[in-house]
């Protein structure tokens, strides 16, 4: 919300002296004298109405987007359409005001006589710039095109939990050739845009904020399994970070010295389902230690006499 009031604030500067531009015109052969030249006329003046005109377009775009997205609630669990629609915004929006920005530019050479020149003198060997632009900004177009493709097709979106490059972060920004991941300690990870449509990595809210967490316990062979499962049972049902839809608890793996138990369980997201394993891993523990000590994970040592030794007649 204090964004959007923000953006309504530099929309109002930005009419405020588009009002100027358009009410001086008609209220300068009226106050002006009728031997100096009109203002209105001067290529200054012309140069800054070009460029008050290209902020209030801007401004404009950044409140329609607003405007949108107003009656979307971001703040629930599984918020997966909102992100897919402000995603699709941001990008949308991005480009209109790389448009707006060049056709400005290019107006505002063309109200100056030097530039105009010097533009048709270049158009001669505009075929040759241009193979040596295309050159060059090869991999730019191509990340501008990459840009397309995940607005619209979204292998990722704004807000996804992501791992990338070994990190666990969410997508802070997607702008016209990168992308801002923020990891989980706050650091941010910027890659190339078209790193998310050349390469694998992990989206684990493409479809869903839902996730699923394990917690793998190596204990004795001799833990009651049954009274595991009860407790693993016990300990979801007292905790707000489980969404009530899956707990299970399976010996995985049977070694010679240990025994392999998975906690399965299920959260509304994923900070929520690294808590919830954090939670229960340390439960698990405590609840061993103090009634099952005999079950944490040994080293067994068995322990022969000598035949020999037994019978010195042999």
């Amino acid at each position: 919300m204090a964004k959007a009031q923000r953006s309504m604030v530099r929309f109002s500067h930005s009419l405020k002296f588009g009002l100027f531009f358009i009410l001086w015109p008609i209220t300068e052969p009226y106050v002006s004298p009728e031997t100096m030249a009109y203002i209105r006329g001067h290529v200054f003046f012309q140069i800054f109405w070009i460029i008050n005109l290209a902020w209030i377009l801007i401004e404009l775009t950044n409140v329609l987007r607003y405007y949108f997205i107003e009656h979307y609630n971001f703040e629930k669990d599984d918020n997966l359409r909102e992100r897919r629609i402000f995603t699709q915004l941001d990008f949308i929006r991005k480009i209109i005001v790389l448009i707006i920005v060049i056709v400005a530019l290019a107006f505002v050479l063309m109200s100056i006589e030097t530039a105009r020149k010097i533009g048709a003198g270049l158009l001669t060997s505009a075929g040759i710039a241009g193979l040596i632009i295309g050159f060059a900004a090869q991999k730019s177009i191509a990340n501008l095109l990459a840009g397309f493709q995940i607005a619209f097709t979204q292998p990722i979106r704004i807000d996804d939990v992501v791992v990338v490059e070994g990190e666990w972060g969410k997508i802070e920004e997607i702008n016209l050739t990168y992308v801002v991941v923020r990891i989980w300690d706050q650091r941010r990870l910027i890659l190339p845009i078209n790193y998310f449509i050349e390469k694998p990595f992990q989206n684990w809210t493409r479809t869903t904020a839902n996730i699923w967490g394990t917690v793998f316990l190596y204990v004795d062979h001799t833990v009651p399994i049954k009274i595991m499962k009860a407790k693993l049972k016990e300990l979801l049902d007292s905790t707000p970070l489980w969404d009530g839809k899956v707990q299970v608890l399976q010996v995985t793996d049977v070694r010679e010295r240990v025994v392999e138990l998975r906690c399965l369980m299920s959260a509304r997201d994923s900070p929520s389902a690294f808590d919830l394993r954090c939670f229960i891993r340390e439960e698990m523990i405590i609840f061993l230690q103090e009634n099952y000590p005999e079950t944490l994970p040994k080293t067994r040592v068995l322990m022969e006499q000598d035949k020999a030794a037994k019978n010195p007649d042999l």
